[in-house]
């Protein structure tokens, strides 16, 4: 069913109910990492929208960032929810400030984000892994971006390998998962339920 997936083919549920959600996968990981998840959302007549153009997620937060909020503007996508693994946390965190003038992103829901960082990271002789060091540049100036905290859902496992710590933002809701590991998560029932409950509060409606 991967292979045969196209981008857009989750966009137009049958009947379209809340709020449009685009996912915004961690590093190395393509628009197909999060698509189960999507199928799951779509079901339930979620708008759900990926980003292509990202692809394996490499480059630099501000230039990813940038991606996002070029996608959100060409498709004209208003009042959205922003779904993110690891790194597209720090992503979504950065296109909801000074690169969402319009307004376009109403919430992130982050799972296993290295919001402080991982102080692993240097132990990979990654660039775009490194790029998580707890005082790497980029990490130190999203720290310093709390306006938007409050409107993060910051979602982790119980127990994380990659980043100890994930999930930990100031002023943040703060949502903790019995699944163990830093990808499996985003296959957690209970981060699916959380996400319709979170669409349905958003748009105002008594079921979705």
């Amino acid at each position: 069913m991967l292979t045969r997936a196209r981008p857009d083919d989750l966009e137009e549920p049958p009947a379209p109910v809340g709020p449009s959600v685009v996912l915004v996968p961690g590093v190395y990981e393509t628009w197909r990492f999060m698509w189960a998840l999507g199928v799951h959302l779509h079901a339930h007549g979620v708008r759900v929208h990926v980003v292509p153009e990202l692809g394996l997620n490499r480059a630099p937060i501000p230039d990813s960032a940038a991606v996002l909020g070029a996608y959100l503007a060409r498709h004209d996508l208003r009042d959205v929810v922003l779904v993110a693994h690891s790194k597209g946390g720090l992503i979504g965190k950065l296109a909801m400030t000074s690169l969402d003038p319009e307004g376009r992103v109403a919430s992130l829901v982050a799972v296993n984000c290295p919001f402080g960082g991982s102080k692993l990271a240097r132990l990979i002789p990654l660039a775009a892994v490194r790029t998580f060091a707890p005082k790497h540049p980029a990490i130190v100036a999203l720290d310093a971006e709390r306006a938007v905290n409050a409107r993060i859902t910051s979602v982790r496992s119980r127990w994380d390998p990659h980043i100890p710590g994930a999930g930990d933002l100031d002023g943040a809701k703060q949502v903790i998962l019995q699944t163990p590991g830093h990808f499996r998560p985003v296959t957690d029932p209970g981060l699916e339920r959380l996400l319709l409950t979170r669409l349905t509060e958003q748009a105002g409606e008594r079921e979705i």
